[in-house]
């Protein structure tokens, strides 16, 4: 038995297509506000720094991680784009907008050493 109902008015249709996958894939690869949230508080290293590292022998602890991604994130909010952050005895070169530690050194290389390309310093204990 017709009401007189159509299914058109309880649900409109859309005039318009479907979206095609190629759109709904692209629209997913791009970050959203977590993804930025969760860059801002990782400390990514390059390749540079990693091997830099493995040769001075510098290791890093979670907890001295913390305080150097809480020092990045005081650098960033003071609008810092390079700078040397000295943590106890190693010395590092961090790109604050990527959040990317581009090299490190320890203590004997960081004597001998002229900083450049920096601006801003943060000295930890």
């Amino acid at each position: 038995m017709n009401n007189g109902v159509k299914i058109g008015h309880i649900f409109p249709v859309k005039s318009t297509p479907l979206q095609s996958t190629q759109a709904a894939a692209s629209r997913s690869v791009q970050p959203t506000e977590f993804q930025n949230l969760l860059d801002s508080k990782v400390l990514k290293f390059s390749h540079h720094a990693e091997v830099r590292m493995q040769q001075r022998g510098i290791k890093l602890q979670p907890e001295s991680l913390t305080k150097i991604i809480n020092a990045v994130e005081d650098a960033a909010s003071k609008g810092a784009q390079d700078s040397l952050i000295v943590f106890r005895d190693i010395a590092m070169i961090v790109n604050v907008p990527s959040r990317t530690v581009v090299t490190a050194m320890d203590g004997g290389q960081m004597r001998s050493n002229v900083f450049t390309q920096i601006d801003s310093a943060i000295i930890l204990n």
